[in-house]
């Protein structure tokens, strides 16, 4: 068997610039984490950026002090929240469950009874004067209830072999079935204690550190958590049953180690200490491309529920099992998600993209055990496998759009990988830092603009182009490349269909790897245009060719032809001749005298500038006066030959 030779060359159409040295997964499981994501929450469905709840404060601290027991499928509570006018108002609004029972709302140590629930699930107060803007005031409410939400809803009480739990789950539209809050994007809570009194036999799974665990009398104690970093509140979660703990602990070089702390279920114990130690070397590999885990002065965990998924809330993410899928999907989400949190459901990919394409990137790293090559392969067809849809969400009041598993999961992580295709990995991971430490952005919310503008800076390219026809843009392309060879050139034609009328053409460089009989070589070619040609030059007989044989692209239903080569006619039934050369305003050419030719002149990056139809004689003539001056090939195509010539013009 020949060792097969490997060079790398990028191809910019005519200009040739030589690189040395180039020498399945099945995306079910992934859908399945979707669809469960988006139809456990599918009973609210409301588009609640629309509404203008809370828009007028913002939200500095909030204190939670609830009582529940898991046995019983009932909340009994006070929140109270801390805020500063953004305007003059007399009264405020939180999105809230009307179901719930209000049992008081305080101000200044005064009871309100001017408060109206509505169905719209608000619930708005009116004060007994005005709050000036920039005026700091707090508020609490005091409620009881059964908070809805289902089965697989955003607050569930169910049993693990025969032991109560109850746990919520608040992604996208329930944080307010079980809480006053204001259900946006747009303003984080910045700190937050959460004390939740229960009965001694349970744990309490929840943000940020646990402070002190005190028992308030023989059968009940009060856990008390508290976190400082901001939290968006659909991040906020708790989950409470007689859970096992243990910690993990994550080394990092030159600072202290991050405890992973781990609530599971007593029966599950010994298979989830095996399982969660995997975190270990995915948080590490994250640190180095990302920075330092987001919340490294509290904690990360897990804790265990019942929902066969997972959800990243903040520092401590819910999951049934702690597959590596799992734990590496999830864990990602604390940079992208939870430290940045997309600025609107439309830019969900923001979270789930790159989550996903986190998963891979584990796999590129040895970690898991899934090849990546067969991970991309796994995500193209996922993607390939519908001719429509956009990452954008175009309809946030579809819980199943927004956690659409080809859509926002898969052909989301493939943007990325995409785009480090088209940066490089130093511009690309640059460009993901900035982005992750903007000042404007971290601990806070962002939509894709603010990651576009980020990449543009790190890689000085303008992405306009990329993102009106991967992101807002439908579909994906199919590329068609016709080839032949003469002598020491080789002529490729690279043509591209789309499978959505939505994106007419995709813009991206495409891997082309060209095999001989005793080595390999791999081209790039800067795709700008359907039809495109390009003039390689080569030093042996190419016998076939792979595209994009790395999966960098999503792409499906490629297509390669070789044409019959000009080596195989007669050259002296096939010579052109071109006269003058260089020219300024008319070209003349001899060809055979066969009828059935056309022509096209091309400039050197491969754009078409002339083309027509020639009659069966000898002599022809061509203007090129419009023609700006530089160098040109001339191609005469008849029957399955193209035989070309090149020439200058000049002013």
């Amino acid at each position: 068997m020949n060792t097969l030779l490997r060079n790398e060359l990028v191809v910019l159409a005519l200009v040739l610039i030589w690189i040395p040295g180039y020498a399945q997964l099945d995306p079910a499981t992934d859908l399945q984490h979707a669809e469960m994501k988006s139809a456990s929450r599918q009973q609210l469905i409301q588009t609640l950026e629309t509404r203008e709840t809370g828009s007028n404060f913002d939200i500095h601290y909030d204190r939670m002090d609830w009582t529940i027991d898991p046995a019983v499928n009932f909340i009994r509570g006070t929140v109270t929240t801390h805020f500063t006018a953004l305007a003059t108002l007399d009264r405020l609004a939180f999105d809230f469950n009307s179901g719930m029972t209000i049992d008081s709302i305080r101000y200044h140590g005064i009871r309100l009874n001017n408060y109206e629930q509505s169905e719209a699930q608000t619930l708005e107060i009116g004060l007994p004067g005005m709050i000036t803007s920039g005026q700091p005031d707090s508020i609490s409410i005091s409620y009881h209830g059964v908070p809805t939400g289902g089965g697989f809803g955003y607050w569930v009480q169910s049993n693990h072999q025969g032991t109560p739990i109850i746990w919520t789950l608040s992604e996208p539209y329930g944080a307010s079935s079980w809480w006053p809050c204001k259900q946006d994007l747009s303003d984080k809570i910045d700190s937050m204690d959460i004390l939740v009194t229960t009965p001694n036999a349970y744990r309490v799974a929840s943000n940020g550190l646990l402070m002190e665990v005190t028992p308030v009398s023989d059968t009940m104690s009060r856990h008390h958590w508290q976190t400082h970093y901001p939290i968006a509140s659909y991040l906020v979660a708790l989950g409470i049953t007689d859970y096992a703990a243990y910690s993990d602990y994550v080394p990092v070089p030159g600072g202290d180690d991050i405890e992973v702390l781990n609530y599971v279920y007593p029966e599950n114990l010994n298979s989830a200490i095996n399982q969660t130690s995997q975190v270990v070397p995915v948080m590490q590999l994250y640190n180095e491309l990302f920075g330092l885990y987001p919340f490294a002065l509290e904690k990360y965990g897990h804790a265990q529920f019942g929902w066969g998924g997972g959800m990243e809330h903040q520092t401590m993410t819910f999951a049934y099992n702690f597959s590596f899928l799992l734990v590496s999907h999830e864990l990602a989400h604390q940079w992208f998600g939870d430290k940045v949190t997309c600025g609107s459901w439309q830019d969900i990919w923001l979270n789930e993209g790159f989550a996903t394409y986190c998963e891979g990137l584990c796999y590129e790293h040895g970690l898991g055990t899934q090849d990546w090559q067969q991970w991309l392969t796994g995500k193209i067809g996922s993607v390939t496998n519908a001719p429509g849809g956009s990452v954008f969400v175009t309809d946030t009041s579809s819980v199943n759009r927004i956690f659409d598993g080809r859509l926002t999961y898969n052909k989301g992580a493939m943007l990325l990988h995409m785009l480090r295709w088209k940066l490089g990995d130093e511009a690309f991971f640059g460009g993901i830092r900035a982005y992750l430490n903007d000042p404007e952005l971290a601990y806070g919310f962002a939509r894709t603009d603010n990651l576009k503008q980020h990449l543009e800076a790190t890689s000085g390219q303008d992405l306009t182009d990329f993102f009106q026809q991967w992101y807002y843009g439908e579909g994906y392309p199919s590329y068609h490349i016709s080839w032949d060879q003469s002598s020491d050139l080789l002529h490729l034609t690279v043509a591209q269909s789309t499978s959505s009328v939505a994106t007419a053409f995709f813009s991206m460089p495409l891997q082309i790897l060209l095999h001989g009989i005793d080595r390999d070589t791999m081209v790039i070619i800067q795709h700008a245009f359907s039809g495109q040609e390009f003039a390689i030059p080569l030093d042996f007989t190419v016998t076939g060719m792979d595209i994009d044989p790395n999966h960098w692209l999503i792409s499906a239903n490629n297509t390669v032809t070789q044409q019959t080569s000009a080596l195989q006619i007669d050259p002296e039934k096939t010579a052109i001749r071109i006269f003058p050369n260089p020219v300024t305003s008319i070209l003349y050419f001899t060809t055979p005298g066969i009828s059935g030719l056309t022509y096209t002149i091309s400039d050197v990056a491969g754009k078409q500038m002339k083309q027509g139809a020639l009659p069966g004689s000898t002599l022809y003539s061509v203007p090129v006066t419009e023609l700006p001056q530089g160098f040109y090939v001339l191609r005469i195509a008849f029957s399955n030959v193209v035989l070309s010539q090149k020439f200058i013009k000049v002013n």
